[in-house]
């Protein structure tokens, strides 16, 4: 059988340390769409084909964690009609890939705000997580109506009630007081942050988690993105030095 490009890269990247936690910014969604003169909803439909594609990419590479900014506390503020496509597509897609989770033992986590989530999507996201709570494999976090400052202020009421409550004195509040309450309680914090579509920023993803993870930033729209891509990250974070602030 020939050596395909995507199949070298992946060996390339399996013959080092592969990160445990890649977090992932999946952009340009929309401006793939426009750009072929299509609708935006076809681009969000690529674009769930691209994280299917992704996700068995990263448990083909090793990675522990996966996690996917799917759809942030600012996205309610798209047109009503392409929120109203994307809840439907994404309640459609949540059941259907249900059986290839399974599959390949990949567990589902959900992390952000409940509260105000269509029920029809919220009820899909539970189920799934449910089904998988128990497979052994890649841990997936999809970041549904997530905002980092959100996630920062709800752990600071948690602490806030527990200083209330007498738990905790106010001096004795530490960094694994602040993790703990975090939506990602209990995971590693990402080693590699990807974004697509050549916007260079985090948009308010993971903002206490990303203090010392590595960027990777690429042109490439979310729909073009494949495991070639999430390869040539990995291998490019091989390469660096992580001295976390030291010399």
């Amino acid at each position: 059988m020939a050596v395909t490009a995507e199949s070298a890269l992946l060996e390339a990247v399996r013959a080092h340390p592969v990160p445990a936690h890649v977090a992932i910014i999946m952009d340009g969604n929309g401006r793939w769409a426009t750009q072929r003169g299509l609708p935006r909803v076809a681009g969000h439909r690529e674009g769930v084909k691209a994280a299917r594609a992704i996700v068995r990419a990263a448990d083909a590479a090793g990675l522990r964690f996966l996690t996917l900014y799917a759809f942030s506390t600012e996205n309610w503020n798209r047109p009503e009609d392409e929120v109203t496509m994307l809840m439907r597509l994404l309640e459609e897609s949540i059941y259907r890939e249900l059986p290839d989770l399974m599959e390949n033992k990949v567990r589902l986590r959900v992390i952000g705000r409940t509260a105000g989530v269509p029920l029809p999507v919220r009820r899909g996201l539970e189920h799934v997580a449910l089904e998988t709570r128990d497979n052994p494999g890649l841990t997936l976090l999809v970041a549904f109506n997530y905002g980092g400052r959100d996630e920062l202020l709800d752990a600071f009421r948690v602490l806030a009630r527990r200083v209330q409550a007498g738990e905790l004195a106010p001096d004795a509040v530490s960094e694994a007081d602040i993790s703990r309450a975090l939506y990602t309680e209990g995971l590693p914090d990402p080693d590699l942050l990807i974004r697509t579509s050549g916007e260079m920023r985090v948009s308010n993803f993971l903002l206490w988690q990303i203090a010392y993870t590595e960027l990777w930033m690429t042109p490439t729209l979310w729909p073009d993105f494949g495991p070639s891509d999430l390869y040539r990250a990995i291998a490019d974070y091989q390469r660096r030095d992580r001295r976390f602030g030291g010399v």
